[in-house]
């Protein structure tokens, strides 16, 4: 059973300012946002920081750099707001999920940089367990693949290449969410929630606790662990002077996919999400008991609300809005995102080219951690447009792959996704996302939903919201029909399933080699 909630006291006063200050920690910038009491964001900031990639297939983000943006937004939105401190009743979290770190609970200071979540450097630790055959126990316990995707792993190669200095007694293992809360409460709160526990690979989704057999596997002490609570818990309070001069309670705690997930209101059971991100994760409300996940799924908590977990089914694509910044930034073939719809609209079609963006590897339903990104299909004829095109659709196929492995593994055909992330602007996107899964797609008029899906929780934690009344504050922008012929899907996707096989068949041929 979840645990109980104890008494909270941060119930707002009927009369105070109605603003909650929501951050969303994501791959790529921290963004702080102002949600007035009709549920809508009247304001917001970005700040991007840097990525590292030290090797191939490595990346890192610095948590100190990420720290000082959370505050320099928090500070910033405030001020472009001309709000006085005093009407910010409360902060909320959403964050990248499984990105991982450790610091030094003396001196604060990361014993090395954040490991992040698309990361492949501890493959090899999974091969190890895999060999043990450790992987369906592993699965049973946590619902999750075993993957250098997850947390567990990271810290574990933290552990063994850069904590060897320091007695286990001043160490601190955490993800984003939980980095953040204990620097913002003056370094006294060491918390997660469950959404963000159940990423990790040591949380037990049955039991609801942290499992001393999988810490034991993979070599991570259950003393470095923060405490695990519900999404809706008082966590505490701001404690940083140079933030807030009153205490601010922290609560609305959520990993981003999940976020989303109770952003678009997909609370019941059968409806689902896509988030469009640096990767994207399609998300399936299955109810209050676990389904167990197969053929490249993850089961996941949802959230814990009101003294109860919810779970869904997740497919997970480690690289789909990063395939059009790989294109951008390594390529040039585009500068802006209106540029890039011109371009693509020049191409007409792809012309035969397809693009796998295996560059961390593939996740659901394959899952090969070592599969490298290919174009497949260019003729002499093809361009930039056809590459372009190829990687703008190859978000829309490995969300329809998805999908149907969702649709597969509950029995539930999808009548309607709900998307958000920044690819959904892009309206050839979104069509073709229609086209392919043959079923509508929904944009709503508010573009942060895992921010929003944090801001509404806490709205309920302090008393603000029902969630009848949250409910109520979603809305629909652009819906997309599918208008493309069944011959003509049949033979696009299989262009595609072509192309991912080659892909797979030069992993297999490389592992062979040796």
């Amino acid at each position: 059973m979840m645990k109980e909630q104890p008494s909270q006291t941060a119930k707002q006063d009927s009369n105070a300012a109605k603003y909650l200050l929501t951050i969303d920690q994501s791959t790529t910038a921290t963004k702080a946002m102002l949600v007035d009491e009709n549920g809508s964001i009247t304001q917001q900031l970005a700040i991007s920081h840097r990525q590292y990639y030290p090797q191939d297939g490595w990346v890192e983000h610095d948590p100190v750099e990420i720290y000082q943006n959370v505050k320099s937004v928090i500070r910033g939105v405030i001020a472009q707001a001309g709000l006085a401190q005093e009407a910010i009743v409360g902060i909320t979290f959403t964050n990248q999920r499984e990105t991982a770190l450790i610091w030094d609970r003396e001196t604060g200071i990361p014993i090395a940089n954040a490991i992040v979540w698309q990361c492949r450097r501890t493959a090899n630790y999974c091969e190890q367990l895999k060999a043990e055959g450790l992987e369906q126990q592993i699965q049973h316990k946590t619902g999750l693949l075993l993957d250098p995707y997850f947390s567990a792993t990271k810290w574990r190669w933290l552990l063994d290449h850069a904590g060897s200095e320091l007695p286990l007694e001043r160490l601190m293992a955490g993800t984003m969410d939980s980095w953040l809360i204990w620097n913002l409460s003056g370094r006294q709160i060491h918390a997660t929630d469950y959404s963000n526990a159940s990423r990790t690979q040591l949380f037990n989704i049955e039991t609801l606790q942290w499992d001393e057999e999988l810490a034991s596997w993979f070599g991570v002490p259950l003393q470095l662990l923060p405490t695990v609570y519900g999404s809706d818990y008082i966590y505490g309070y701001i404690d940083d002077p140079e933030l807030f001069s009153a205490k601010i309670p922290i609560t609305g705690v959520i990993g981003d996919s999940q976020g989303a997930l109770f952003g678009q209101q997909c609370t019941s059971t059968g409806m689902a999400k896509g988030t469009y991100g640096t990767g994207t994760s399609v998300l399936m409300h299955v109810g209050s008991d676990i389904v167990r996940a197969k053929g490249g799924l993850v089961s996941a908590i949802a959230w814990g609300l009101e003294g109860k977990v919810e779970y869904a089914l997740e497919a997970i694509i480690h690289c789909s809005g990063d395939c059009l910044n790989w294109a951008r930034d390594q390529l040039g073939l585009y500068s802006t995102f209106e540029e890039l719809e011109e371009s693509v609209n020049k191409a007409g079609d792809s012309g035969g080219v397809y693009l796998v963006p295996a560059f961390v590897g593939l996740g659901a339903p394959h899952w090969h951690p070592r599969a490298r990104a290919a174009i497949v299909g260019l003729n002499r004829s093809s361009d930039r447009h056809h590459i372009l095109l190829a990687a703008l659709e190859s978000i829309a196929y490995q969300v329809d792959d998805a999908v149907k492995l969702l649709e597969q593994q509950t029995g539930i055909p999808l009548l309607e996704l709900r998307v958000d992330g920044g690819a959904t602007a892009n309206s050839r996107l979104m069509q073709f996302q229609a086209d392919l899964l043959a079923a509508r797609v929904v944009c709503p008029q508010a573009a942060q939903l895992s921010a929003l899906g944090s801001a509404y929780i806490g709205g309920m934690a302090l008393g603000l919201w029902s969630r009848e009344m949250i409910a109520g504050f979603y809305r629909r922008n652009r819906e997309y029909e599918s208008n493309m012929k069944k011959q003509e899907r049949k033979r696009r996707v299989a262009g595609w399933q072509a192309a991912v096989n080659a892909v797979l068949a030069n992993e297999a041929a490389l592992q062979e080699k040796g």
